[in-house]
């Protein structure tokens, strides 16, 4: 399995990220189909195309403030424009000119990648990695308002997960997962953003 590469949940038309809230931003959000007027648009919000990585970061939904896990179903063409626009959050030589040109790119960029260890049904660390995509500005607006085609709550799924790994049911758990795979994406597109 490569080091670096993308895995979701997808369509012909859409890819599935997560993220983790408070239940008065989660639920409506999924309720509604949409992001309410709580959420805030001038912050970087984090998109993540592994659940289990979710789970990591939200603790299994049990997290303080990510105790909502939503499943935000998006256009492909908009999960791949914040791609092509994304700059690492890290100095990486090979890829940036210098540290210098790094920063300016980094402020200018509407969307940030980072790559963080993907996790296992333990949510213990894997040696291959998991996209962690950043969006501000421009791209958390066109997130909310144009790229979500879908919002659905996963946290009793995450729980039934959860409790299935904690009785030791493990494949019970793994047959509950999002049936992730890699996921199709030009590799000159995105060069500027493997390490």
């Amino acid at each position: 399995m490569p080091k670096h590469e993308i895995r979701a949940l997808h369509t012909d038309s859409t890819v599935t990220v997560y993220q983790a809230y408070t239940p008065e931003i989660g639920l409506p959000a999924a309720r509604d189909g949409r992001f309410p007027e709580a959420w805030k648009r001038d912050r970087m919000t984090w998109i993540k195309p592994s659940f289990l990585w979710m789970m990591y970061r939200s603790g299994w939904a049990t997290g303080e403030g990510q105790e909502t896990v939503l499943a935000v179903e998006i256009t492909r063409e908009g999960f791949e424009w914040a791609l092509e626009h994304a700059c690492l959050t890290h100095y990486e030589h090979g890829i940036h000119e210098d540290r210098a040109s790094w920063r300016r790119q980094l402020k200018r960029a509407p969307a940030r990648v980072q790559w963080d260890p993907e996790r296992d049904l333990h949510l213990q660390p894997l040696p291959h990695r998991s996209l962690q995509l950043g969006l501000a500005g421009r791209a958390a607006g066109c997130y909310a308002d144009d790229w979500a085609v879908s919002i659905t709550d996963v946290t009793d799924l995450a729980r039934t997960i959860h409790a299935h790994v904690r009785a030791g049911e493990v494949s019970v758990a793994r047959e509950l997962l999002p049936a992730e795979r890699p996921y199709p994406v030009d590799g000159a597109a995105t060069a500027h953003l493997r390490p």
